[in-house]
């Protein structure tokens, strides 16, 4: 089992490239580059994104700890 990423960033960087990733999940390259730089999933893509994660062996991914990134993110960009 993968430890628990830090980030969306770091997430994504558990496959071996972003296309990987936007494979996987079921998104164009564009849409995955985006929710990287945005560290930010998609909404319609955050099912595809917990399952793929599961099938990774990143099973501390789910759709609680999307929000809590998300959330956080948001908290740090208020803060600034």
């Amino acid at each position: 089992m993968i430890e628990h990423p830090a980030s969306i960033s770091a997430l994504i960087d558990h496959w071996p490239a972003i296309t990987d990733f936007a494979a996987e999940v079921g998104c164009g390259y564009e849409a995955a580059r985006q929710m990287r730089r945005r560290q930010r999933i998609a909404p319609q893509h955050g099912a595809q994104v917990v399952a793929a994660s599961r099938r990774r062996g990143i099973a501390s991914v789910s759709y609680e700890w999307l929000a809590a990134v998300a959330a956080a993110d948001t908290a740090q960009g208020e803060a600034a």
